[in-house]
């Protein structure tokens, strides 16, 4: 059984670097039970869709913005649509490297996104996302 305070993680990023640096930082938190990786949104969609989370706790998902194929935004509206089963077992936060206003404003209509966290993903940020779960 795993500690109270131990929580799954999503990684989707289109960058393997990316992916492998915050696969490093949630580990060192010491409060990471499982980390999956994904640099296709579509591949994270349909393992969310069709794997039940292992924990009562809600699965932590980091999703980039700037991807091909199915970007961040695209993303999120897959996942809106999922049952609400499905979405409750999840928190998003939106992690990119854009200053754009647009992507920064456009975040805040999806109700799923708990918060936008820029680029590089740090240790301190994870922390303190973390002490708010």
């Amino acid at each position: 059984m795993l500690p109270n305070n131990q929580h799954h993680f999503i990684v989707i990023d289109d960058s393997k670097l990316d992916c492998f640096i915050a696969e490093k930082i949630i580990k060192n938190t010491g409060k990471c039970a499982s980390i999956k990786t994904f640099v296709q949104a579509k591949d994270a969609l349909e393992f969310i869709a069709t794997q039940e989370p292992l924990s009562p706790l809600p699965v932590i998902i980091l999703v980039d913005i700037q991807m091909p194929v199915m970007n961040g935004f695209q993303f999120v509206e897959a996942f809106e649509q999922l049952p609400y089963a499905v979405i409750s077992k999840y928190i998003i936060y939106v992690i990119s490297s854009s200053i754009n206003d647009e992507d920064m404003n456009k975040i805040h209509i999806y109700p799923t996104v708990k918060q936008f966290l820029n680029k590089p993903l740090t240790s301190n940020t994870l922390s303190t996302l973390l002490s708010k779960e």
